[in-house]
């Protein structure tokens, strides 16, 4: 084998792709490959998370500071539902994971902290006043 893994991973992927696409399977590193493929499907589930907490943050910061309302937020509210939608709608298998239970109160707990150090109000709910489905919803506007 050439590269390894341990020293370079980017050269090492090169290989492994070469060696798969050239049919010869008994010289690619297995072990690895498993690996990098579960770590593509848990950045795609991060990254999932990371923007129904800024949607999440957005929707509060609209319920909870009405004054700052303007055209531009809910630009940014429906830019990141559409974002959201074309993951969901590549990656299926997301759906089921953010609307379990454990992962849509990480989402709230991470939310809530965001927009308290960003505003230092301590004002907002312990759990999510409304459902993920009406956070995706284009016309589900808070308060």
């Amino acid at each position: 084998m050439g590269t390894s893994y341990e020293t370079d991973v980017v050269a090492w992927a090169l290989e492994q792709a070469a060696l798969l696409r050239a049919g010869e399977l008994s010289a690619i590193d297995i072990e690895h490959i498993a690996e990098e493929i579960e770590d593509v499907a848990r950045s795609e589930q991060r990254e999932l998370i990371d923007r129904i907490v800024k949607l999440q943050t957005k929707l509060l910061d609209w319920q909870f500071l009405p004054g700052r309302r303007c055209r531009s937020k809910k630009r940014i509210i429906n830019a990141e539902r559409l974002h959201i939608a074309y993951v969901l709608k590549d990656s299926q298998s997301l759906k089921a994971k953010i609307a379990a239970p454990d992962c849509a109160q990480l989402v709230w707990k991470k939310a809530v902290a965001e927009i308290t150090n960003a505003t230092g109000l301590d004002v907002f709910p312990e759990t999510c006043p409304w459902s993920l489905e009406q956070a995706l919803d284009d016309a589900f506007m808070p308060g």
